[in-house]
């Protein structure tokens, strides 16, 4: 197994992170639309982190995050509205249901020795079951109309720091951010992580020495799901309105999965530099106009070219690139390439 880089480097790109993205909104100032993107990236690193602690690290590709994104808003809002209390208050049962569900898939998974590709099937069909549900129960869920997202209490913030709810909200998903990938980094250099690298090297062999597969792969499983149902709350509310089609497998599931092969899987950096990287390219090619016919086309051979030259994630080939120019000598993320999986 290879090696991460040292903890206190890896604490010091967060903090850089940190503050890049602190001041990021200084050069958008009074753009409600660029603090959208710059909020929406975030989330999508969010997604993207979430998905390298079950996938990167223990071979358990969710391909539901969609559907436990959109469980995580629904149930939020429609727990704080059924009984009349805070948002803030039904955040973490909602994040917690979305946890369990995750739990169970990934203690099914693990018990029966399902490969990454039976679970990537059983998931994407869970993703199907929750689609049809958030537009077939119209009663609970409004269907395919949706319902304006308006949660949380942002405003109250915001006429007190005399800033605007989206950039509340923006400062709010940064430091989510920050403290989940102090977490990431809390959970890879402790015993969990090198647990995580032992099953995903080889389950077998990480048995023999007596290390329980099923009960860290279903930690995995119910920390990103967790994850995953807390951020799809702020997915909602970054739009304003919560419909079924925004949690959809195109929607969420194959951008983040984009993001984190092109950041670079098992890396802390990854899923940063794979969201701005294709949130970027999205949005090039949206304000093109004379692009816009052409963006489908254009925005798949970019990816075409990303994976194709930066097989080990953009992250690490950067890395790579330093070391051979004598700038770094440390090694970043550990384990193989998407190439050698």
């Amino acid at each position: 197994m290879s090696t991460r880089p040292p903890l206190g480097t890896e604490v010091r790109n967060v903090a850089i992170v940190a503050v890049v993205f602190a001041l990021a909104p200084l050069a958008v100032l009074g753009s409600s639309y660029y603090e959208s993107v710059l909020a929406h990236l975030l989330l999508i690193a969010l997604f993207a982190v979430a998905l390298n602690i079950v996938f990167g690290h223990t071979d358990q590709l969710f391909l539901f995050m969609g559907g436990l994104a959109g469980f995580g808003a629904y149930t939020t809002a429609l727990l704080a509205d059924a009984l009349a209390i805070s948002a803030w208050v039904t955040l973490p049962v909602a994040a917690l249901a979305c946890g369990l569900v995750g739990l169970l898939v990934s203690y099914v998974s693990a018990k029966r020795n399902f490969t990454v590709v039976l679970i990537s099937i059983l998931t994407l069909n869970l993703q199907l079951v929750f689609s049809e549900i958030f537009v077939g129960a119209r009663g609970i869920t409004g269907g395919s109309t949706g319902f304006p997202y308006e949660y949380f209490g942002l405003g109250v913030v915001a006429d007190a720091v005399g800033i605007e709810t989206k950039l509340v909200l923006y400062y709010l998903v940064l430091l989510l951010l920050v403290a989940t990938l102090g977490f990431y980094l809390r959970l890879v250099h402790s015993k969990y992580g090198i647990a995580f690298d032992a099953i995903r090297e080889d389950e077998v062999a990480a048995e023999s020495i007596g290390i329980d597969v099923v009960r860290y792969k279903t930690i995995a499983g119910f920390v990103a799901a967790f994850l995953i149902g807390l951020v799809g709350a702020f997915f909602a509310r970054e739009s304003g309105y919560i419909l079924p089609g925004g949690f959809t497998f195109i929607a969420v599931d194959v951008i983040v999965l984009i993001v984190l092969v092109v950041g670079g899987l098992r890396t802390t950096m990854g899923p940063i530099v794979g969201a701005t990287i294709i949130v970027g390219i999205e949005e090039f090619l949206s304000s093109a106009q004379s692009l816009q016919t052409w963006r489908s086309a254009i925005f798949g051979a970019l990816l075409i070219v990303l994976f194709l030259y930066f097989r080990q994630g953009v992250v690490r080939s950067a890395r790579d690139v330093l070391s051979d120019v004598g700038l770094t000598d440390e090694p970043e993320g550990g384990g193989t390439d998407v190439e050698g999986r």
